[in-house]
């Protein structure tokens, strides 16, 4: 797998779990007669830091690229595990931020 076909892949994930779990949550909320907007932006904000781990398929591999870049001096090895963290954390966000968005529009309709 290429670098920036790695980088959407950590993206994607990281925006679908966090997405999926707010809509989902809604859904339940909906099931349990709850405000399905608060349990959406609810949900959306504890899921951010596992669906960055999720992403990255475990934290070990990330943490053995580290290990690479730093004691056997393959830096570029670190750079492009740094660059997908900050990529599954943007994907996260995002995802956040559209929950927070779908809250927002639904707590404004008549």
């Amino acid at each position: 797998m290429s670098f920036w076909s790695s980088l959407v892949n950590h993206f994607l994930v990281a925006f679908g779990v966090v997405f999926g779990a707010g809509c989902f949550s809604g859904i339940a909320a909906v099931i349990n007669d709850r405000p399905p907007l608060k349990a959406m932006n609810d949900m959306s904000y504890f899921v951010k830091v596992w669906a960055i781990a999720i992403a990255l398929g475990g934290s070990f591999d990330s943490l053995e690229m580290f290990e690479k870049g730093i004691l056997h001096g393959q830096i570029r090895h670190m750079i492009r595990e740094v660059a997908c963290i900050i990529a599954a954390m943007i994907g996260a966000n995002i995802g956040a931020y559209v929950i927070k968005l779908i809250a927002f529009a639904g707590n404004r309709m008549p």
